[in-house]
């Protein structure tokens, strides 16, 4: 890969860092810590605020057409803002879900009319969507959802349940996938839709974490009428809009933000007193910071290979399941053993610098192991792609979902 900016890069990465040296503020040498950058309680409306203000300036969806709010740009583009964007101490996440993965593909299913009434809401972070895919029943295995849709004339009428919905609590809208057909095998019954989380019937309890926040929720849908124009594709062809969504999915949950690595995990080692000495001179810790240190450098060469395939106008391959799977776990590791050094200060939520920023951390990363797809899944997608392995054996392919056990 050629790590320099084309002319026409240099100039958008200056223009970039103009705007947000005028318009936003620079994270400071001495690091905020996680909580201090995620529990403010006002922090969903100076998200919206300022998604409103980046839409405006042209940098929200940098790749979207010019007719939906976008620059049409290229993805490299993006990825300069959003290198850009890093260091700033900005309200971000909010919106990753709708702009990421439901309107990519209410642009691929909606109607034009439909498209010019809910793109640019959400673009502008007037209204913030989920995607009701997730299941208790299922799992990780989509397509085997159990909410039924049923036609009632020009209606279609949903009962079921939906199992950790991001943002569900705080969402206007979300897409919804569906079984309409159970006679038929379990990827060729599902159809998808579109809805307004106010809806009658639609009911969201969120589920409260161990980390104190609630990020997830439960949604049940109790006899929800919905007319048949808020579909996305044919009837009985949901997994094939799905996929449109998960693809999108992959790309967008990439490695997690916001959480600490390797250098602050260096730094707390410095400042931590071991029974024989400073913990960064410890033959086991330092042993581990190595390890973690040959990891960060291996992602982020691997995330360059994306870089790369988007420089040149391609679609990215497997690389981001291979990113996840060794971020997810290193997030984890890191997460224990900083803890570990700093004892009963590790599960301390105040006055400890940094102790909070790395209990969340290892908190969170048991929901980011599943997020987008878990271990599992990424590990075959990375053997049948990568390595050219057969496929599992999938017993219920050609079986009706009614035929089940």
């Amino acid at each position: 890969m050629d790590f320099n900016d084309t002319p026409e890069e240099a100039a958008f990465r200056k223009e970039v860092r103009a705007w947000l040296e005028a318009n936003a503020t620079r994270k400071s040498d001495d690091k905020q810590s996680f909580r201090a950058r995620n529990d403010d309680p006002n922090l969903l409306e100076k998200a919206k605020a300022w998604q409103a203000k980046k839409a405006a300036a042209g940098y929200a969806r940098i790749t979207w057409p010019k007719e939906y709010g976008g620059r049409g740009g290229t993805p490299i583009l993006q990825v300069i803002y959003q290198q850009e964007e890093s260091s700033y101490l900005v309200p971000l996440g909010f919106f990753d879900i709708g702009l990421g993965m439901c309107i990519p593909t209410m642009m691929a299913y909606a109607t034009p009319e439909q498209l010019t009434r809910y793109v640019k809401p959400a673009l502008y972070g007037e209204e913030v969507w989920c995607q009701l895919f997730s299941e208790p029943a299922a799992g990780s295995d989509v397509a085997g959802i159990r909410t039924r849709a049923e036609r009632d004339g020009n209606d279609w009428v949903i009962n079921g349940q939906k199992v950790w919905t991001s943002g569900a609590h705080y969402s206007d809208y979300g897409i919804i996938i569906t079984r309409t057909d159970p006679s038929v095998p379990k990827h060729q019954g599902l159809t998808m839709f579109f809805l307004s989380m106010k809806t009658p019937g639609v009911e969201v309890r969120p589920i409260k974490q161990m980390s104190g926040g609630a990020n997830f929720n439960e949604v049940f849908f109790t006899n929800v009428r919905i007319p048949d124009s808020q579909r996305l594709g044919k009837v009985g062809e949901g997994w094939k809009a799905a996929l449109t969504t998960l693809m999108n999915e992959r790309l967008a949950v990439g490695l997690p933000s916001g959480g600490l690595d390797v250098d602050e995990l260096m730094e707390l080692a410095r400042d931590t007193e071991l029974e024989d000495g400073p913990a960064i001179r410890n033959q086991q810790v330092r042993g581990k910071l190595a390890e973690w240190y040959v990891q960060q450098q291996g992602l982020r060469f691997t995330r360059y290979r994306t870089l790369t395939a988007l420089s040149k106008g391609q679609t990215p391959g497997p690389e981001s399941s291979i990113i996840k799977i060794v971020a997810a776990s290193k997030m984890q590791d890191m997460g224990a053993l900083a803890m570990e050094l700093m004892g009963p200060a590790g599960i301390m939520k105040e006055e400890v610098p940094n102790a909070a920023g790395f209990q969340a951390q290892w908190i969170a990363a048991a929901g980011f192991r599943i997020a987008g797809g878990t271990d599992e899944i990424l590990r075959n997608i990375v053997a049948e792609r990568v390595l050219g392995l057969p496929q599992d054996v999938r017993v219920d392919k050609d079986v009706p979902f009614n035929k089940l056990k």
